[in-house]
């Protein structure tokens, strides 16, 4: 009963006005979450660890597309271009593509240490090494897989707003 009345007291009326930008919302959101970025994320031969924890941002913990942030399908509607690991010499074309029906502003962030350099496969034969390789990137998020929080930080990066604060592992 009484988290019914806390949800109710939180969240306000229905027909009230939203809030004005540059102050808090109505749930606690910084105001800097109050515009949309649509990412187009790329495997360019990832193993797939930071594709599972991209996969966290949409979860209900995260909340990621509550703060504005979206995934979309085509690179027409994209602000962001999301790697993940080392361009392959077949997606080489692929993604330059990708990149090109992008509209501008366009920004590139390299997800992990095998979009930032290479990382295990540096060096190899079918391997072009990280995404700058191919295309300008804009933001570096290392890891191996990076975090949900890093991922998160990096995407605010790229939107040019100002990032989280660090969080606290226990």
């Amino acid at each position: 009963m009484y988290r019914i009345l806390r949800e109710i007291i939180r969240l306000g009326r229905v027909g009230d006005p939203p809030p004005k930008p540059g102050s808090a919302g109505v749930d606690g959101v910084p105001s800097y979450f109050r515009h949309s970025l649509a990412i187009r994320q790329v495997d360019a031969g990832s193993c797939n660890g930071c594709e599972l924890e991209i996969n966290a941002l949409n979860g209900p913990h995260y909340g990621l597309e509550n703060a504005g942030f979206r995934f979309t399908a085509s690179p027409r509607h994209a602000d962001v271009l999301l790697v993940t690991g080392p361009v392959t010499r077949h997606m080489a074309e692929a993604l330059r593509s990708t990149y090109d029906a992008m509209p501008h502003p366009k920004r590139v962030v390299a997800v992990g240490d095998c979009a930032c350099c290479g990382g295990v496969f540096a060096g190899s034969y079918a391997v072009l090494d990280g995404v700058e390789a191919v295309l300008p990137v804009d933001v570096r998020i290392s890891g191996c897989p990076p975090n949900p929080d890093a991922l998160l930080r990096g995407l605010l990066t790229a939107a040019g707003e100002p990032p989280l604060a660090a969080a606290k592992n226990p």
